[in-house]
């Protein structure tokens, strides 16, 4: 008898298995199979620094740990960044098609370069972690921190979209399961979507190694993405499509995740339908509160 789910590992991405060059991991459209997104996780030792050009894409540089500047185009960013993704919000940098730029970091560090192909050539920018807006998503055990740093009608980009994502340890995250393969205007864009996690230590054994999980179920459209992925920090999935969701936090383990989006659209809007069997929760929130361990932090914090 065929089990009804099935561990996929296409898709899945275990850390260091995507790591390329420089990076700890690089998801490409090329090696992805898709047309928009991109991910890279620049570490930096003290002293450190890296250039790259932008090619055909625009990229936000994000600190994940430690501070940089990003200098592009005769503009330079000093970005203060932060001890850590579960420390506080940081600032960024935006850097557009077409140019190269440079990171240097003097005490090292971790940096996320999201990326999207694109075709409008928009000015180089700071982004201050004080206009971060931080959301409380949901209630009850499905409360969750999202820091809309590159979200469609906050940063304006040509094509990319970015949020991070805190869920504290024992909640699920991205849920109700929903969707964004199909191209119905006003209801659902197409989007192409990276994970990116980070699994923090149980502080009553810091020595275990935390873990988390990702589903993925097919949603007829597309190419029929089935993933069921215990994740771990420097993990990634790549969902072309399907109903993602939960993202399930272990107990005693706060996870993180950058999600990083991108599509074919005209419009660069996230516009997602729940899954018809699960969306009922929702109206239960109404009726629960936010987990008290949120937020994790605020802006300027």
């Amino acid at each position: 008898m065929t089990p009804r789910i099935r561990t996929a590992d296409r898709g899945h991405l275990p850390a260091g298995s995507a790591a390329a060059g420089p990076y700890a991991l690089e998801v490409s459209p090329e090696s992805a199979g898709w047309t928009h997104s991109s991910l890279r996780v620049l570490p930096l030792a003290p002293g450190g620094r890296h250039t790259f050009a932008t090619g055909d894409s625009e990229w936000i540089v994000l600190p994940l740990s430690g501070s940089c500047t990003v200098a592009s185009g005769g503009e330079t960013f000093e970005l203060r960044g932060r001890g850590g993704v579960f420390a506080a919000v940081s600032d960024f940098a935006y850097v557009p098609r077409d140019a190269e730029a440079t990171l240097v970091s003097a005490a090292g560090g971790r940096f996320a370069l999201a990326g999207a192909r694109c075709t409008r050539r928009l000015p180089a920018r700071y982004g201050p972690a004080d206009s971060v807006p931080v959301e409380l998503r949901g209630a009850g055990g499905c409360s969750r921190q999202v820091n809309n740093f590159a979200a469609a009608g906050v940063f304006e980009a040509d094509r990319l979209i970015a949020v991070e994502v805190l869920t504290p340890g024992g909640n699920w995250s991205s849920y109700p399961p929903h969707k964004h393969d199909q191209p119905r205007p006003g209801e659902e864009s197409v989007l192409e979507e990276i994970y990116y996690y980070e699994i923090a230590d149980a502080p009553a054994q810091p020595t275990a190694e935390g873990v988390g999980y990702q589903r993925v179920t097919p949603s007829g459209h597309g190419t029929g993405t089935d993933i069921l992925a215990e994740v771990r920090t420097g993990d990634a999935v790549l969902i072309p499509d399907g109903w993602h969701g939960p993202s399930i936090a272990a107990p005693g383990h706060d996870m993180y995740y950058l999600n990083v989006m991108a599509g074919p659209g005209a419009e660069r809007d996230w516009l997602i339908s729940d899954h018809p069997d699960h969306a009922w929760i929702r109206d239960r929130w109404r009726e629960e509160t936010t987990d008290p361990r949120l937020p994790f932090y605020r802006p300027g914090a």
